[in-house]
Formats: C-alpha cells, sequence, structure tokens
C-alpha cells in the first residue's frame, strides 16, 4: 500500500478506494477520491516505517525498542502494543503476513 508523509513527520496511508478496475472508473467520478486516507499516529508511523516484507514481528519489536527506547515505556508492552497494531492492519486486509499465505 501507498503512503505518503505529512508535515508533522507521520504517514498517512493510502488505500484504493475500489479493488476492481471497472468499478473503480464507474464509481470514481462519484466519490470523493481514488484513495481512503488512513493518517496513523507516531507509534504506528514508526512501525508502518519498518514493515518491509522481510522482517518478524518480534524483530520489528526489538528495532523499535533500539530506536525509540525512550518513547515505548514500559518496553515490555512493546510485543503487545506491535501486535496489535498489526493485527488491525491485516484484519482490514492493509497487510498481509507471509507465514499465513
Amino acid at each position: 500500500m501507498e503512503h505518503e508523509f505529512r508535515e508533522e513527520g507521520k504517514i498517512t496511508l493510502l488505500m484504493p478506494r475500489f479493488k476492481n478496475k471497472y468499478w473503480s472508473r464507474m464509481l470514481q467520478a462519484r466519490s470523493k477520491g481514488e484513495f481512503i486516507h488512513i493518517k496513523l499516529d507516531e507509534s504506528g508511523t514508526d512501525t508502518w516505517m519498518l514493515l518491509d516484507g522481510k522482517s518478524s514481528v518480534h524483530a520489528i519489536c526489538e528495532k523499535l525498542k533500539e530506536q525509540f527506547p525512550e518513547k515505548l515505556i514500559p518496553l515490555d508492552d512493546t510485543e503487545i502494543r506491535v501486535t496489535r497494531f498489526l493485527t488491525f492492519l491485516y484484519h482490514q486486509r492493509y497487510i498481509t503476513f507471509l507465514e499465513i499465505q
């Protein structure tokens, strides 16, 4: 999924409004735009930037702990927070997990 940076350095995800090209052409003119904009907060932005399609959830959590120890207090909750965030993204079909494919 594409993304863009906002002025404050946070990310907005750009989810295509229509997956089907036919419906996209038919309904695009009536809709508000080509994309649905999903604004991420600071933690979501940091996590999103670490998603590379290769790293495990555990590896992403470790990188976050190393890069932003002052933001992630208590550090023990990092795995829970990241897992919840990634689970939400997965259920909304914004991401997929290689282990599930």
